[in-house]
């Protein structure tokens, strides 16, 4: 399973159910995912880390 299809399956149990309330929280985790793979190998590493 790709990890785009994970997220698919995500977004369409959220339709689903209607649990609108999951969309903000989602999307943050994959923010959070996106800026600590973009930041992984730049000089900005130690500062992103040490936010959380």
């Amino acid at each position: 399973m790709s990890k785009a299809g994970t997220v698919k399956q995500i977004f369409e149990l959220i339709m689903e159910r209607k649990a609108w309330w999951l969309v903000p929280m989602v999307v943050v985790f994959l923010l959070v995912g996106l800026l600590i793979v973009a930041t992984q190998g730049s000089a900005l590493s130690p500062f992103i880390y040490a936010l959380f």
